[in-house]
């Protein structure tokens, strides 16, 4: 198909291709004159994958980027694929966060009994936001954050259960779920807190 093809069956501009193409994120396709090349449906997967991340993962370009490099990579061990989709999505500049609520994360963490890597940007992300949520908000302490903590537990588990024994499927699952998925788990809590409003608040007779 032409480019002008790929862009309707798509729903990508045209002008969005030539960008993609110019960066690298698209594969070239076959050349056929000097001024035009056909795209298969190669191409327009990895379009619909981009649209994906963008539109509905809210990625940037440059996440979209470490994605699609981490999915085009060699056989990543098993034990490192949701730690590949998290490298992936995590932004390259060092975090500087709060030493003391940097502490108080690393303790929560530890306390809890889980192995997290030495240095993991996430532990300073976990302070910052905590400092900012109690600055803000009651929101329960700690009683909360591990009643939070038990349910990311059990969706990681979940996580795990998805993989296939597909090695490049289940790192396309590890990656580029872990992007959507985050958006379904963000919509099912609204609809969760929804629900339990209305059995604690209005119970049906």
């Amino acid at each position: 198909m032409k480019l002008s093809e790929l862009s309707a069956e798509t729903g990508v501009s045209t002008a969005s291709l030539k960008y993609y193409l110019r960066e690298s994120l698209l594969a070239p396709g076959e050349p056929v004159t000097k001024t035009q090349s056909e795209y298969g449906p190669e191409h327009a997967e990895r379009v619909r994958l981009i649209r994906a991340l963008v539109e509905s993962g809210g990625l940037s370009l440059a996440q979209v980027r470490r994605v699609l490099d981490a999915l085009d990579s060699p056989a990543v061990p098993r034990h490192d694929l949701l730690g590949v989709a998290q490298e992936a999505l995590t932004e390259s500049t060092a975090f500087v966060g709060d030493p003391e609520w940097t502490a108080l994360a690393a303790a929560f963490v530890a306390d809890r009994g889980w192995r997290i890597q030495d240095g993991d940007v996430l532990i300073p992300q976990l302070g910052a936001q905590l400092k900012t949520l109690v600055a803000s908000c009651d929101v329960g302490g700690q009683e909360t954050l591990a009643r939070w903590a038990d349910a990311a537990e059990s969706i990681a588990a979940a996580d795990l259960d998805t993989l296939s024994d597909d090695d490049a499927q289940a790192l396309r699952t590890a990656v580029v779920g872990t992007v959507l998925s985050d958006k379904v788990l963000q919509t099912l809590r609204r609809l969760a807190q929804q629900d339990c409003t209305a059995r604690r608040l209005d119970p049906v007779d």
